[in-house]
């Protein structure tokens, strides 16, 4: 494992500032472990998505729904709205469709309440699983979470069993090949918390919740286009699953996604091919 230490990545930025040295939290450059593919699993799940563009929208249309009725119907003083509206754009849904969400949000127009859950538990190997959902029905998602973990060699565990191996933070994944000098340049002075790049070259930009939209812009006005980005619950640590643990444990992931309840799954687990 080859480690960049605080010190070089300030170094790196005097190199490409003519000396100035920028606010730095730690940055870290990781040398995955040969056949361990974080961006396999990535392309995974995106390709998952597209080919369920009907089940993304309603997952969507939730998501802008509750957020309106939290925070109000305008994206500006809204962030959680404003990211479930670049969430839709990104999907191409119509905003005649977003705007009847927002009013059902915000109560000026009939709709069903939807409430948020949170469901912790266990995957294959004693992998940790969240489950985050909305549903108007908790009797019939915790039976039907429940059931897609027990089929596929999972089980359900009590609230905070796991969740204290994961840190809510926002995340930006940028492709292999993208300009890691360029991207370490633009997050160190957005406040970002933490920059990996794996053996593969993708690099994995992480920050503050709060800093999520901040960092967002700034990528965008440097032209740095990145693969994906989103507000997550990053495991501290990662698990490896190979062979058949590990296409049961994609399994069980899999069957969690597409149950009409499930928001977003997050795993400590990375699924070797």
């Amino acid at each position: 494992m080859q480690i960049i230490t605080k010190e070089y990545a300030i170094h790196k930025a005097q190199l490409g500032r003519g000396g100035k040295i920028p606010a730095c939290r730690s940055f870290i450059q990781v040398q995955a472990m040969a056949g361990h593919s974080k961006w396999a699993n990535i392309q995974h799940r995106k390709n998952r998505q597209d080919e369920k563009r009907g089940k993304i929208w309603t997952k969507i249309i939730r998501e802008v729904t509750v957020a309106a009725r939290v925070g109000g119907g305008d994206a500006d003083t809204n962030p959680r709205l404003r990211l479930a509206l670049e969430k839709a754009a990104a999907a191409n849904m119509p905003k005649d469709n977003l705007n009847r969400a927002i009013l059902r949000g915000t109560g000026e127009a009939e709709g069903v309440n939807y409430e948020e859950i949170r469901y912790e538990g266990y995957g294959v190997a004693g992998a940790a699983v969240i489950i985050d959902c909305m549903t108007d029905n908790r009797t019939r998602t915790v039976a039907e979470v429940r059931h897609a973990l027990s089929k596929h060699g999972g089980n359900l565990g009590t609230d905070g069993s796991v969740a204290f191996m994961f840190k809510h933070c926002g995340q930006f994944i940028f492709a292999p090949g993208t300009n890691e000098d360029k991207v370490m340049e633009v997050a160190l002075e957005a406040g970002a918390d933490d920059i990996v790049t794996d053996e593969e070259g993708m690099i994995e930009v992480i920050c503050p919740v709060v800093s999520y939209h901040t960092v967002k812009t700034a990528f965008e006005q440097a032209n740095l286009p990145f693969e994906a980005s989103e507000i997550t619950m990053k495991p501290d640590t990662e698990t490896e699953l190979d062979g058949e643990d590990g296409q049961k444990m994609q399994k069980l992931l899999d069957a969690l996604d597409d149950l009409d309840d499930v928001q977003q799954v997050y795993t400590n687990v990375i699924i070797n091919e």
